[in-house]
């Protein structure tokens, strides 16, 4: 009774949700094949459905619970936050949590990265840094520089000015007459070795239009929603160099590959120590609890703004502007970082590494297997069509909740990785490969 009981209330919630929730990167008319999947608790790295599955969270819930779900440190931070300020508004006050936050994120940059502006998600972030970015050069004398690149395959999120900088053309096409012209230049791609053609395209583009050209926006090392499109330091050190060259700031769009994602907290610590003009976080910074980005810039940019003339101030807010409960959440994700996480994490990415090495080697089809950090991915040669579709789908009979992008197949998962978590995830999308390929 009690099963049928619970199937019942599954297939009621996902009504109710079909009819009342627009569901994000989701066509609506697919729900009727692929019903949302109802889930009602999440521990560690595992999700409960209403009927008492479980399913391995492969992708932290869209890259953002490092620590799994119901973290017992972050609840705890939260609940005392809420006990003495849940909100103020960061307009004329402060408080203790934003003023720590931004302090100790500064001193990770060595202090390169002094003053951070605090926003709500990862699209919001890159909105300010654009934004700040035209109006400091503006203030500075130089209002015609105006125009932004960012590199073929790009994805910086889904409002209109965070779209003008994306090239994934599912997202920006609809759009496509609302947006700003951004230039799209080549990307890097190791698994074509054309770093050297990338860095020479951007540098014929500098060339020529720096005097018109504010900023470059880079995701380091990993290119998210391209498919996890992974590429050496070394191209960001030459990028570097070439904004400093022809005098055009640099925005490293961090929202998916800081906080630990790559190996270092912030991936441009495998770059060297000439840090960019803007540093974005988003996504894990609360650890999935609530909703936070930052931009992070250097007393240059800053100092452009600083006047009497109101009308030369960044006058960029939202009403959840530095909330203390979410600066409180990400205060003690830097605890954890602070006791030793990044050493946690690179033997959780070597049993990653072994616990998939066999699965290349076993099948044609897993190509470019891949990895930098706590982020691994394959490509699936030949996939039939609909294929990241119905591996999510396949993935939930094997307890696995895993959304692929395109043919590629990727892990974010949660930095709770032992050896009998890796051998399972292995395990899983193997079997899962096997069900969709057959």
């Amino acid at each position: 009774m009690r099963l049928a009981a619970d199937s019942t209330r599954m297939a009621s919630l996902q009504d109710r949700s079909r009819a009342a929730v627009w569901h994000p990167c989701t066509q609506m008319a697919r729900l009727v094949d692929v019903p949302p999947l109802p889930i009602a608790r999440g521990e560690g790295p595992w999700l409960f459905d209403t009927e008492g599955h479980r399913y391995f969270d492969a992708n932290s819930s869209w890259w953002v619970n490092l620590f799994g779900h119901s973290d017992r440190a972050l609840h705890d931070a939260i609940k005392a936050q809420l006990d003495t300020l849940p909100h103020v508004m960061l307009a004329g006050c402060t408080h203790e949590p934003a003023v720590r936050l931004a302090e100790r994120l500064s001193a990770r940059t060595g202090g390169a990265l002094g003053h951070a502006c605090f926003g709500s998600d990862g699209a919001s972030a890159v909105e300010i840094a654009l934004k700040q970015s035209f109006h400091s050069w503006k203030n500075r004398g130089q209002p015609e520089k105006r125009e932004f690149v960012c590199l073929r395959h790009s994805y910086h999120g889904e409002t209109l000015g965070a779209l003008s900088v994306t090239d994934v053309q599912v997202f920006r096409d609809a759009y496509d007459p609302l947006l700003m012209r951004a230039h799209i230049v080549a990307s890097p791609d190791a698994r074509l070795g054309n770093e050297a053609e990338a860095l020479a395209a951007m540098r014929a583009l500098l060339a020529e239009r720096h005097e018109q050209i504010a900023c470059v926006i880079v995701e380091p090392l990993v290119q998210g929603a391209a498919g996890m499109v992974m590429h050496a330091p070394s191209y960001l050190q030459g990028l570097r160099a070439l904004t400093r060259e022809f005098g055009v700031h640099l925005i490293a769009d961090e929202i998916a590959v800081g906080c630990g994602r790559t190996g270092t907290f912030f991936a441009w610590e495998q770059v060297g120590a000439d840090w960019p003009d803007f540093l974005l976080l988003s996504k894990g910074i609360t650890g999935g609890t609530m909703a936070l980005s930052l931009v992070l810039t250097t007393d240059e940019v800053f100092n452009a703004f600083w006047s009497e003339d109101v009308t030369r101030g960044f006058l960029h807010s939202h009403s959840y502007t530095g909330n203390p409960l979410a600066c409180a959440a990400a205060n003690a994700v830097l605890d954890r970082f602070d006791a030793g996480q990044l050493d946690a994490n690179r033997a959780q990415a070597e049993r990653l590494a072994r616990a998939f090495a066999p699965l290349a080697a076993s099948s044609p089809r897993v190509t470019h297997l891949r990895q930098r950090g706590m982020i691994l991915a394959f490509d699936v040669a030949d996939a039939p069509p609909r294929f990241a579709e119905a591996f999510h789908l396949a993935a939930r009979a094997h307890e696995l909740l895993i959304r692929p992008i395109g043919h590629t197949v990727y892990l974010m998962p949660p930095y709770l990785i032992d050896d009998a978590a890796a051998a399972f995830l292995a395990d899983a999308v193997s079997k899962t490969l096997n069900d969709v390929l057959a």
